[in-house]
């Protein structure tokens, strides 16, 4: 009889892998305070104007858009660990630009080459994480993605509200030399290994996950049993084309494509101009960092209870709640249009309803679309299904930061965030309707369920 596995060597694994996208958060915090000391203090030396600056945002989420079809494929041929291993150089590279540009195109080049990164780990850590988990600790490593994303954001608005920009680029740019350190010595996925025929190597990574004193046996033959049933010997293009793929990639699209329009990188990339703009009585930086905390503390809340409440009600919460409150931010800013002095008192109402909208979005859309990508797919399309998903997550993203200052100028503030907010209420219509359950289902389970005619 197998003994009970340890859970201690699946977190360590985890958050090891988790740090690649505590690197993306700090490069996606970045933009934050480093706007003013680009456009306003001018700290690299030369000129950048407001829409450069909107480009030098956007280039990370265009970046991420290309890479990850290609790192889909590629983390099927060399492995999940090894890819978000040979990130590290470019990644190094992207900060070097960072560090010494000397004129707007090399910001340009390093930004697009972090987001290329960033993209990457999108796609493998997300998949790595679910593959080394057992059942019982599939939600909460599942979360570690997005909970280490917005611990990095969090770090990148701290470090960039006391420092100088170039010590702001160093502390981020010694990040992936951190994650390289620690994720060195972690153990390739079984699941991958047991893909690639490489049983006794799955053996041996299953033991080090599980605990020395853990029978792996019964669990490899599940793995085992879960790649032949999946046809891994088939073509991709034949795997994508299966009906259950076909709808497993439909909801990982719609949720990652929900994520985005909900106006949540809106929120992220340009929240200190935002505080700054409503007066409010804390200072733009300060403002920020609470944003970031209260990202931090919710997501924190999510990864304990997502394997407890379940994915499908979570999802329906946080977009409630966010249409709440971006329409009142809609409201706030509409009546600030309509007479400055009926809001002279009401400064704290963007900040709160941000906050809250940060909450909701924490504890669901925030990290489920990530976890509920990677647990819809069979394993011989998971990485090319995952990857699909997590492009239009991107391109979404890069739509919404380029655009979201074009229209503010344009339609206001106003109209903006109610266009949020009739999209976070089709989210949840979504979510109730058509988003299946996949707390506690295995793999074959889950699968059947999508084959279901009342699924």
């Amino acid at each position: 009889m197998a003994k009970a596995s340890k859970a201690l060597p699946q977190y360590i694994a985890g958050l090891s892998a988790g740090f690649g996208s505590f690197c993306l958060g700090a490069t996606i915090g970045w933009s934050a305070p480093a706007e003013k000391m680009i456009t306003e203090d001018i700290e690299y030396g030369f000129a950048v104007s407001t829409n450069q600056f909107g480009w030098i945002s956007s280039l990370l989420t265009l970046g991420a858009t290309c890479v990850c079809v290609p790192v889909g494929f590629l983390i099927d041929r060399i492995g999940r660990k090894p890819t978000m291993l040979a990130l590290i150089p470019p990644y190094m590279i992207g900060w070097v630009l960072m560090i010494f540009a000397k004129n707007v195109a090399m910001l340009y080049c390093g930004r697009f080459i972090l987001g290329v990164c960033g993209g990457a780990f999108c796609v493998t850590a997300p998949i790595y994480t679910t593959e080394i988990s057992t059942l019982a600790t599939r939600g909460m490593l599942g979360s570690f993605f997005q909970l280490l994303i917005v611990f990095g954001i969090l770090y990148g608005y701290v470090v960039g509200a006391f420092v100088h920009l170039q010590l702001l680029n160093i502390l981020c740019a010694i990040l992936p030399m951190i994650f390289a350190a620690f994720f060195l010595f972690m153990p390739e996925s079984p699941v991958y290994l047991a893909l690639k025929g490489q049983k006794e190597a799955a053996a041996k990574s299953l033991a080090w996950l599980r605990g020395k004193h853990y029978d792996v046996d019964d669990e490899l033959k599940q793995i085992m049993s879960g790649v032949e049933q999946s046809g891994s010997k088939t073509g991709i293009a034949a795997a994508l084309k299966r009906p259950i793929t076909l709808k497993g990639l439909g909801i990982a699209v719609l949720l990652q494509i929900f994520q985005q329009l909900t106006g949540i990188n809106a929120i992220v990339f340009y929240s200190t101009s935002i505080f700054a703009d409503v007066g409010a009585g804390l200072s733009a930086s300060m403002s920020t960092i609470l944003i970031g905390g209260t990202q931090v503390v919710m997501t924190l809340v999510a990864v304990n209870i997502i394997d407890k409440v379940g994915r499908r009600i979570l999802l329906a919460i946080s977009a409630f709640f966010m249409a709440l409150t971006t329409a009142l931010m809609g409201g706030y800013f509409q009546m600030r249009q309509n007479s400055e002095e009926s809001v002279a008192s009401l400064g704290w109402l963007p900040i709160c309803s941000i906050c809250m909208f940060i909450i909701f979005f924490a504890i669901g859309f925030g990290p489920v679309p990530w976890l509920i990508g990677a647990e819809l797919f069979s394993e011989d399309v998971k990485a090319v299904a995952g990857s699909v998903a997590g492009t239009s997550n991107w391109l979404m993203a890069f739509a919404v930061t380029k655009l979201f200052p074009i229209l503010q100028s344009s339609l206001g503030p106003a109209p903006t965030f109610w266009i949020f907010t009739v999209i976070a209420i089709m989210a949840f219509i979504y979510s109730l309707l058509w988003v299946p359950e996949t707390k506690g289902k295995t793999l074959n389970e889950i699968q059947e369920m999508l084959g279901s005619k009342n699924s």
